[in-house]
């Protein structure tokens, strides 16, 4: 009697699949990087003007170190409209998104002014903002 042997299919291989893993982590640094490079650009750009990503930083807006998981309106310390005071929302990716595009539909009475209309730009806004140490 023969037996004849067949190779595993190597789909879910733990070596080629960890392997692809790993490739694709390293071939999607760069993408990464050049998103919180971008990020870093726009908020520069669009938000430095009003506020800061460092603990304890000031501007006419609340610093953003820190943001994700926080409560609006909460920063001691920081100046909020009551609006914004009573908004009852905690920062995340889909509520900084929501905010950014819209802050006025957002927290009705706000502000906030500055209206990022473009999904890629408030996406790698808010990359920058979890890579630069404000939650994530």
């Amino acid at each position: 009697m023969r037996t004849t042997f067949q190779r595993p299919a190597m789909v879910g291989h733990p070596s080629k699949s960890g392997g692809l893993l790993i490739l694709l982590t390293v071939l999607a640094s760069p993408a990464a990087q050049a998103q919180d490079a971008e990020g870093e650009r726009l908020f520069r750009q669009r938000c430095a003007t009003c506020h800061s990503i460092e603990d304890g930083g000031r501007g006419s807006g609340p610093s953003l170190a820190g943001v994700f998981g926080r409560e609006a309106g909460s920063l001691d310390g920081a100046r909020y409209s009551p609006a914004m005071q009573a908004a009852g929302l905690v920062w995340d990716e889909e509520t900084l998104d929501a905010f950014l595009q819209n802050p006025r539909d957002t927290v009705p009475g706000t502000t906030m002014a500055v209206r990022i209309s473009d999904p890629a730009q408030r996406a790698a806004i808010i990359s920058f903002l979890q890579n630069a140490g404000g939650g994530g």
